[in-house]
């Protein structure tokens, strides 16, 4: 499943930047700035796809009724950028972790219709509904954890 990477990478990120900030680095030896960058990286992952390979499965996912979908992808892959930028950045974490959330909530939909028409990516099928909602729900807690 699709999603799931990005789920992992987050995770392991977070543990690493941790381990990190005891072992050696003062920076990461809390939990909200190591979350910062655990979203940041997962961002600058899932931001990778929107000029990769994935790119043209990407714009397939986007609902019919947007137009210029390859803009839309372009778009989010730079916004996605922006805001891993920003979550780095502890005077613009706040914003950039609102930014981001609003923009996991305007991506949502094309996941619902890639779910719903039983798409896939890189040949692999895409994350199921239900899991893709939990996952939506845990990003967006992570986002908003760290930024706020």
């Amino acid at each position: 499943m699709i999603l799931v990477a990005p789920f992992l990478v987050q995770v392991c990120s977070l543990a690493l930047f941790r381990l990190v900030g005891v072992a050696a680095w003062p920076y990461f030896d809390n939990w909200q700035t190591s979350l910062r960058a655990a979203v940041a990286v997962m961002f600058l992952f899932t931001a990778s796809a929107h000029w990769g390979k994935r790119r043209r499965d990407l714009i397939r996912l986007v609902p019919r009724v947007f137009p210029k979908p390859e803009w839309i992808v372009a778009v989010t892959g730079r916004l996605e950028i922006a805001g891993a930028i920003g979550m780095m950045i502890p005077t613009v974490a706040r914003y950039a972790s609102i930014c981001l959330a609003i923009l996991l909530a305007a991506m949502f939909p094309a996941n619902i219709h890639a779910a719903r028409k039983r798409m896939t990516i890189a040949g692999k099928p895409v994350t199921p509904l239900a899991l893709r909602t939990v996952l939506q729900i845990v990003f967006l807690a992570a986002v908003l954890v760290a930024g706020i």
